[in-house]
Order: C-alpha cells, then sequence, then structure tokens
C-alpha cells in the first residue's frame, strides 16, 4: 500500500480508539444527551460519519469495477482541484466555522442504539478494508464525484483525506457535547 494509504489507516485507527476510549463506557442516555435542539449528541455524531463515509462505498465499488464514469467537470484540473481542497479545507479547520450538512447526512437514528460505538468500530474496519482495496488506483489521479453531489468532483485520494479530516472534526464536536455532559448538575 502506498505511503497515503498507510496513513489513512493510521489515522482512522487512532480516530477510532479516540472514539471508543472517551464514549465507548458511556450509558444510552449519555451518548444521545443533546445540550440543545440544533446542537447533535454524540450518537448522531457517530451516525453521521457513518452515513457519509458509506456513501462513498458504491462509488469505490464502481471504480473498482472499471464502471465508474466521472462527472463532466472531472475534466477539468483546475475545477476538480479546486473543490476538492475547498471542501478539505472546510472540514479540516477543526471546529473555526459552523458548516450545515445536506439532508440526506443528517442522522436519522433516535437515542436507541447502545451499541453505537461498536457500529462505528465496525464501520472503521469496513472504511480501512476499502483504502486497501482502492491502494492501486492511489496517486493515478482518478477522479471522482461527492457522494451527495455529481456536480462537486474530486480526486479519489483527496476524498480519503476529506473524510478522515471530517472524523477528526466530528470527534471535536462529540467531544464538546461529552464536556457539557460533564459540567451538567
Amino acid at each position: 500500500m502506498s505511503q497515503k494509504g498507510t496513513e489513512w489507516v493510521s489515522e482512522i485507527d487512532r480516530i477510532t480508539a479516540e472514539f471508543e476510549r472517551e464514549f465507548g463506557q458511556m450509558s444510552l442516555e449519555e451518548i444521545y444527551w443533546k445540550p440543545s435542539p440544533e446542537v447533535w449528541s454524540i450518537g448522531e455524531n457517530i451516525q453521521h460519519l457513518i452515513q457519509v463515509n458509506s456513501s462513498y462505498f458504491p462509488i469505490f465499488q464502481e471504480v473498482k469495477d472499471a464502471k465508474y464514469r466521472k462527472p463532466w467537470s472531472g475534466n477539468f484540473k483546475f475545477i476538480y482541484n479546486l473543490i476538492g481542497n475547498l471542501i478539505y479545507k472546510s472540514v479540516s479547520e477543526g471546529r473555526k466555522k459552523k458548516i450545515k450538512t445536506f439532508t440526506s447526512w443528517e442522522p436519522k437514528i433516535g437515542g436507541t442504539h447502545q451499541d453505537i460505538v461498536q457500529k462505528f468500530t465496525k464501520h472503521q474496519q469496513e472504511l480501512k478494508s476499502w483504502i486497501t482495496k482502492m491502494a492501486p488506483y492511489f496517486d493515478k489521479n482518478i477522479v471522482i464525484n461527492s457522494p451527495i453531489n455529481k456536480m462537486l468532483p474530486y480526486t479519489l485520494d483527496r476524498a480519503f483525506d476529506i473524510m478522515v479530516a471530517h472524523e477528526d472534526r466530528h470527534f471535536n464536536q462529540a467531544l464538546e457535547v461529552k464536556q457539557v455532559i460533564k459540567k451538567a448538575p
């Protein structure tokens, strides 16, 4: 596997361990507690990550099966580099800016999944498996589109950069909720 692939796998292992350490022993009530209606719970942050990452898997399968057709805008390096860099920057700036997600990526679960951290851990294994499967396509400037909008192209490599940075962002968001829980009377 390429150096990039190895780095992504290491980052995913780190993030998974952080989620398990920080949230793995929390009660169902704590996992789904919301400080306000517009703030996601820890469980909702986790579900969102599973939804977003999983939405890439069909695209990866099409690339692997040589059936993927890049979007028309993916023919222009300036466009796909610009879009990829903008999206990456937006998710990797920590929590400096609040970003509204697309409706179809909003968490759709209630507070009934006690094992959401374990589901996330299992999901992370699947994500790492996709990194391994996609390794032959890294550094080849393969352009895909965002699973949410075909008009948002970026490279396959940038997609993994975005996913890893996005996971870090939502770990920090979930950690902020946990800190509020600790302070609650």
